[in-house]
């Protein structure tokens, strides 16, 4: 009773105290995370094909395997349309069914908030409701000529994807709609200059920065000099668009001279829903304009809210969120009430301007690209509060959250769109199978660090071409754990295609050539629940506090803009991660809301950083110029030189003469000197010169740079090692949170210095939920030296709670194995008849299966069960140490079975699982399911007829559940496999060991 009694009152302690409160909770949470932690997926539906068996399959199989929310999206990719028009009253009965189920399983639903993935649309959208260009054309005309002026009508600008991605019946649209705007005129200049890049700075096109090769930001504008008679005379512009008849005479008489006359007009940018189920293709609605966009989710969103019982925010499951994926969707410049909103927010006319959207230089070169930045920054603003705050209003008031991609083919600043998220997202694609878009995760973490979102999500190993089923979980977890460490925390894996088809037509329907296959048709689907329990562990951890940073990269003012931080803060490849010192962006907007407290940079949030970092430009406006000298006056440290001007028009020239002393308040007189020059002002410092502007990769000053700033001011790494381990940092009051993992294919043992003496450490193993003390460590000054050791991409939370007090060993040596027996011999093997393969076989020794002869085997894809019998040492029952039973190289997933028990899942290093419990001296039957991958079986049916898809169009035998004519056992609706692919080692490939830790 006493013993009760001491547990009872430490626990009421415990929870008195708020950080044994928390740590408690996390760790009850750790083994047993709650439902919101769990990953998600893209579930896919392919324009018609769905029925309500398939929608509740998959969920539940959803649900089984750990899946805990889903992004619903419908699109044409690759498949023959099926039955079912989108939007029509059965697709929308569907979809409430959908909404249904989902509240039944408890499985959070996100809505795109238009049919395809690019944005908002559809064939509802009226022309003069959609995106739109200022467009003009061009007359030049004559003094003393009698002929009658006609203007031609303006052509529209060529849609970024081609005229081809429109339908017919788009395409008239597109060629018909047109309403005037203005018409000017002025005097013919000696020779027509046109600013570089101008259709990129007017907003009329915008790449995607994944895929194409398109500038991260616009230059900002410099002092160029031109000849003046190359420029128009704003002054000498004249408004002649009252005297313009409807079929475009113009009643007008030149003055003396040549003058040109420009013909402004809206048209259409050619932006289309895509790629969209044909029912739902149709122009993309007005990003600039509330009530277009009021109009688009009322006919939308409205009619399936309409549908459904109302979101509750406490009810497990269901509608939960809208979503706004990748921008895809190029860029407008106008709208309707475009120059009453620039005048409104810029305080100045921008009719005369209007000869700069075609390229032309008014005033001069500097006064127009002025102009242009301010016609970006007002498109911005457009779509940031008429657009993105909108749509999440509008979910708000149905008790729905928002989630943003903010990335490719913005052009808006992404920083500043993703911001406005409840829920940020990035992207990354599977390594090899795709583009790197790893930029959008430092981009959305970033975005969720400074702002205090505790979940920041991403679409997860998308891919492309010849991926063709070759992921899977075990292959999966290094550039996993890449993406936890970099700090996303949501895994939507991209994508779970609805599987619509018969269950005996597998692997199913694919959304054409696109997606990791996260599907109930995977192969290993039946094992999966072990990695979500990683993933989920891992995301619940990663949920908890705030990261932590040292460096905030200021981006510049202005859009469109792609936060890519200096390339020297990464270490590594491709999925390279952060350095001792890590670092978030942070957008200009954002940056108005925060304070500084013990000389730290602190954000509302709660994020907070120890040096501010100016992007190496020379513009800035008076308004942030300002918020950063308030900054450093209160006791931050910048880095950076003073800007030289503003780059915009506004309040112009009074507004550079303002930077300018602003600069000599903050800079001091040696604003602009060349070797690294320090001023205080106030209570804080600023550190610039040549090193600082000279020595930058992508806006900023390399790593080093930066670092050794830091360490001057005795601020040491928040960890470090001389071993390629990557690692992330988490904090709150009473505990600090490392993750760490293994970069490498090999075991390797390390020593890791962390930046912190909280309390003792604790290892938080996420694979099977363990918790293990660490009495093996050193504390001196700040920080924390731990010996660790990890298996091949193994991963680990190193945990310090000031509840933890135990006093360090230093005695304690890392766990190290023995092999004390070898399972040789012959194997009793079992594969699946319905899939290809032999019912019983025994293998003499363990063997890959593509080197056995019979084609059942050969190009076997599924389950096979592997069993045998085997004794174990008297040593190794009696030595009272835990014995492990080791599979060696498996190909690529397995369960493990002995004497009955079930002893769960392995899919990565070390390939090993606890037999202490169940394990016998004698007679041991031991039990191994093993599963392979689909590629093996696809390249087998390859030899036979092809019975698929052909033109189009479904096969005759598929339509009317006719047999199947050909022998294949495989059918998908997309082929990326011939007959001569190479096969994928499968099975269990051995040795299998058990060994014994010391």
């Amino acid at each position: 009773m006493y013993k009760y009694a001491i547990v009872a009152l430490l626990l009421l302690l415990c929870r008195l105290n708020p950080a044994c409160a928390q740590m408690h909770e996390m760790k009850k949470n750790f083994l047993h995370p709650p439902d919101y932690a769990k990953p998600g997926v893209y579930w896919y539906f392919m324009d018609g094909n769905m029925t309500a068996e398939s929608i509740t399959k998959d969920l539940e199989s959803m649900k089984k395997a750990g899946i805990g929310n889903l992004i619903f999206l419908e699109v044409n990719v690759g498949i023959p349309r099926g039955p079912v028009d989108f939007l029509s009253d059965e697709w929308i009965s569907l979809f409430a069914h959908a909404e249904k189920e989902a509240r039944r399983l408890g499985i959070e639903i996100t809505l795109g908030i238009g049919p395809g993935w690019t944005g908002s649309g559809g064939p509802w959208v009226k022309p003069q409701q959609s995106m739109q260009h200022l467009v003009s054309s061009q007359t030049i005309v004559t003094a003393g000529n009698k002929q009658k002026i006609m203007l031609p009508v303006p052509l529209p600008k060529k849609p970024f994807f081609g005229e081809g991605s429109l339908t017919d019946e788009i395409k008239a649209e597109w060629n018909r709609y047109y309403e005037d705007v203005a018409v000017l005129a002025f005097p013919v200049t000696e020779e027509i200059k046109q600013i570089i890049d101008y259709e990129e700075k007017a907003l009329y096109y915008r790449a995607p920065y994944s895929s194409a090769v398109v500038k991260p930001y616009l230059p900002s504008p410099g002092i160029a000099s031109i000849d003046k008679n190359n420029i128009i005379n704003k002054s000498r512009i004249i408004d002649l668009t009252g005297k313009m008849e409807a079929d475009g005479t113009l009643n007008w008489t030149p003055p003396s001279g040549k003058w040109v006359i420009m013909r402004f007009g809206s048209r259409n940018n050619g932006a289309i829903t895509r790629p969209a189920p044909v029912p739902g293709l149709g122009f993309e609605v007005d990003k600039f304009d509330t009530t277009a966009l009021n109009t688009h989710l009322d006919t939308y969103i409205g009619k399936l809210l309409n549908k459904i019982d109302k979101p509750q925010k406490n009810i497990p499951g269901g509608l939960k969120r809208l979503h706004m994926d990748s921008w895809e969707m190029s860029a407008q410049n106008w709208t309707g009430r475009f120059r009453q909103e620039f005048l409104r927010r810029r305080g100045y006319d921008p009719l005369k301007y209007y000869p700069v959207y075609a390229g032309n230089i008014v005033g001069s070169l500097q006064e127009s690209e002025r102009f242009l930045w301010d016609l970006r920054q007002t498109s911005q603003e457009l779509v940031l509060e008429n657009h993105a705050r909108h749509v999440k209003a509008y979910g708000k008031r149905q008790n729905l959250l928002l989630s943003i991609e903010p990335y490719d083919m913005n052009p808006t600043a992404d920083l500043e769109l993703g911001s406005i998220a409840d829920i940020p997202m990035g992207e990354f694609w599977s390594k090899g199978f795709g583009f790197n878009s790893t930029y959008s995760v430092i981009e959305a973490t970033s975005i969720g660090h400074v702002g205090g979102k505790s979940q920041i999500a991403a679409e997860a190993f998308t891919s492309q071409n010849d991926e063709g089923w070759k992921q899977y979980p075990g292959a999966m977890k290094n550039q996993g754990d890449w993406a936890f460490a970099a700090g996303i925390n949501q895994f939507v894996y991209h994508t779970f295609q609805n599987q619509f088809l018969p269950d005996s037509l597998k692997p199913g329907a694919t959304m054409g050539p696109y997606g990791v296959h996260w599907d109930r048709s995977q192969t290993w689907w039946p094992m999966v629940s072990g990695y979500h329990d990683y993933v989920t562990r891992c995301q619940y951890l990663l949920q908890q506090g705030r990261t932590v940073a040292d460096i905030l990269y200021l981006t510049p003012e202005g859009s469109p803009h792609v936060f890519v931080p200096p390339a020297s803060a990464i270490k590594g490849d491709t999925i390279g991660d952060r350095r001792g010192y890590n670092f978030d962006g942070c957008a200009p907007s954002q940056l108005m809301g925060a304070y500084v407290k013990n000389k730290q940079i602190i954000f509302p949030s709660g994020a907070a950083y120890r040096m501010l970092v100016l992007p190496v430009i020379e513009t800035m406006t008076p308004k942030l110029l300002a918020k950063i000298g308030e900054l450093v006056k209160q006791g931050a440290t910048i880095v950076g030189s003073a800007p030289l001007r503003s780059p915009s028009l506004e309040n112009y020239p009074l507004c550079d003469k303002n930077i300018k002393t602003l600069g000599r308040q903050i800079w001091g007189p040696m604003q602009n000197a060349l070797t690294e020059t320090r001023g205080k002002y106030g209570l804080g410092e600023v550190i610039w010169g040549s090193a600082y502007r000279e020595n930058i990769d992508n806006l900023y000053p390399k790593y080093d740079v930066i670092a050794n700033l830091l360490r001057a001011k005795n601020i040491s790494e928040d960890f470090s090692t001389n071993q390629a381990i990557r690692y992330t940092h988490r904090t709150a009051n009473g505990w600090d949170m490392y993750f760490v993992s293994n970069t490498t294919n090999q075991p390797v043992d390390f020593n890791g210095t962390f930046r912190t003496k909280i309390g003792s450490p604790e290892l938080w193993n996420a694979i099977n939920g363990k918790i293990t003390r660490l009495d093996n460590f050193t504390v001196s000054n700040s920080n924390t030296s731990i010996p660790l050791h990890l298996d091949a991409y193994e991963s680990a939370f190193i945990v310090f709670a000031e509840t933890n007090k135990w006093t360090a060993t230093n005695t304690s040596k890392l766990v190290t194995e023995q092999t004390i027996a070898e399972i040789n011999g012959s194997w009793e093997v079992s594969f699946d008849i319905k899939w290809g393969g032999p019912e019983n076989i025994k293998f003499d020794a363990l063997i890959d299966w593509t080197k056995r002869s019979e084609e059942g085997i050969k190009y076997y894809s599924g389950t096979a069960v592997y069993k045998k019998s085997f004794d174990v040492p008297s040593t190794g029952i009696t030595g009272g140490k835990r014995l492990y039973l080791h599979l060696g190289d498996v190909k690529n997933m397995a369960r493990v079975k002995l004497n009955g028990t079930d002893l769960g899942v392995l899919w990565t290093a070390p390939w090993m699982v606890d037999i202490s419990t169940a394990v016998l001296q004698e007679n041991n039957q031991l039990e191994i399911e093993v599963v392979n991958l689909w590629p093996n079986r696809l390249i087998g049916d390859e030899n036979r007829p092809d019975d698929g898809i052909k033109n189009g169009h479904w096969p005759e035998w598929l339509l009317k559940k006719q047999p199947r004519p050909s022998k294949r056992n495989t059918f998908s609706t997309h082929r990326f496999y011939n007959s001569k692919s190479p096969l994928f080692s499968s099975g269990l490939l051995g040795p299998v060991t058990i060994k014994q830790k010391l």
